[in-house]
């Protein structure tokens, strides 16, 4: 009996996956969110894991930079495939009439830009036409979004102009409005960048939203209609067909939810860091140094959350100290590397579970969020890696892989972060 009804759970999951609508309509303040190589995604491509960690770490030291020096709900897609860009994508609708885009969400960055018509570089065949928008206009130098862009200039026909690095590209660009449409939600006067220059193979095709905190982010420009409140849940990469959501403002998000404070940095304002004051492997809460993981607002030291790494990344102390004990608890095995994992078992082996430890709220990881499969070799690895070394500020990053299959809550006016377990479907 309990044969047939696993048998009937996994046909009814394959029809599930086979009949996914990728033009189906998100609901108000509750968008469709696609992972990158969903087949919902334009983007698909094949990435391996070397290169994966590759691109990691060259985000990881672009959001180094950026923590050092200070330079309504909706399906999301991953955008793994695009180099050192955020790896989940949503529909936005630009324009009157709307210009549909598939922009990628990035936790860690403010301002959105997307390619305009004219791009010298632009990577992507849809572009955005502000020639076909009644409502669209360009911001002049004098408007106080001038100072809030990155790099601000006045071009000659005295119009705001601005430039700025991603990754390993650089964009310039002049900041135009218009009316962004998410769902049925409208939002007049949305202030982005338009990018009229490119180079580099870091920025997402269609474009970038952010869902930092900062002036020009999403959730600063629509404070009126989503108070400063979103969550995500982000789709299991290996789960292609499937889509998560990302939820604005307060309504519909979860009640009962763990909770950590939200920390301020002032030298970066837009990162949500938190205060990760432990790691359990097993039932051990391994030996960290407390200058590991500890917050400093004056160097950007600490630990954020970030929608746009692979695999978590724990400064090297911690990650020694947590693999260590993760090998020492797989019992009759010897660990063996790929791809720049290090922590690599073949076989049918046990392993010990892995839990955060945040101020106010535990997260233990599942065996999906925990451990990378390969089919070749059917190696099972760590899914974790040691920040690159010199680096301008110690830095540790809980990223998508670990968050996926987990509603992520972000509460700016209670100060708060919260995660609850949540099937991304």
């Amino acid at each position: 009996m309990r044969s047939h009804l696993l048998i009937l759970l996994i046909s009814l999951l394959i029809l599930k996956s086979e009949s996914i609508n990728c033009n189906e309509k998100s609901h108000s303040s509750d968008l469709r969110v696609f992972h990158i190589n969903s087949q919902c995604s334009p983007f698909k491509t094949s990435v391996s894991w070397a290169d994966t960690l590759l691109q990691d770490k060259a985000r990881f030291l672009y959001l180094s930079s950026l923590a050092g020096v200070r330079k309504s709900s909706v399906p999301i897609a991953s955008g793994r495939a695009i180099v050192q860009s955020p790896t989940y994508i949503v529909r936005a609708n630009i324009g009157t009439p709307a210009q549909p885009m598939l922009v990628a969400l990035d936790t860690s960055n403010d301002a959105a830009w997307i390619p305009c018509s004219g791009c010298v570089g632009c990577s992507s065949s849809v572009l955005f036409d502000p020639s076909k928008s009644s409502s669209s206009r360009t911001l002049q130098c004098e408007a106080p979004q001038c100072k809030q862009a990155p790099n601000p200039s006045c071009t000659v026909s005295k119009s705001c102009g601005f430039n700025m690095t991603y990754g390993g590209s650089t964009i310039e660009a002049y900041l135009r409005q218009d009316t962004l449409t998410l769902a049925s939600d409208v939002i007049p006067n949305y202030t982005f960048g338009c990018i009229n220059k490119a180079s580099g193979t870091s920025l997402p095709a269609q474009g970038l939203m952010g869902l930092g905190r900062g002036p020009l982010s999403l959730i600063s420009q629509s404070q009126n209609l989503y108070q400063s409140t979103f969550s995500y849940c982000l789709p299991n990469s290996k789960s292609s067909n499937f889509s998560g959501s990302l939820r604005l403002g307060p309504k519909n998000q979860p009640i009962r939810i763990k909770t950590t404070p939200l920390l301020k940095n002032p030298r970066r304002s837009s990162l949500y860091y938190v205060n990760l004051v432990g790691i359990r492997v097993g039932n051990k809460i391994v030996d960290i140094p407390t200058s590991a993981l500890a917050f400093d607002p004056a160097t950007g030291a600490g630990t954020i959350f970030d929608s746009g790494t692979v695999y978590t990344r724990l400064v090297e102390p911690a990650y020694v100290a947590v693999r260590n004990e993760f090998r020492r608890r797989v019992k009759n095995a010897n660990a063996t590397s790929l791809g720049g994992f290090d922590t690599c078992y073949s076989g049918s082996v046990v392993f010990p579970s892995v839990t955060f430890m945040f101020a106010g709220m535990n997260v233990t990881l599942p065996p999906d969020n925990l451990l990378i499969h390969s089919s070749a070799g059917n190696l099972s690895c760590l899914a974790m890696a040691a920040a690159p070394v010199n680096v301008n500020s110690v830095l540790n990053v809980i990223a998508s892989m670990q968050q996926q299959n987990h509603r992520v809550l972000i509460d700016v006016p209670n100060s708060r972060l919260g995660i609850s377990r949540e099937t991304c479907t």
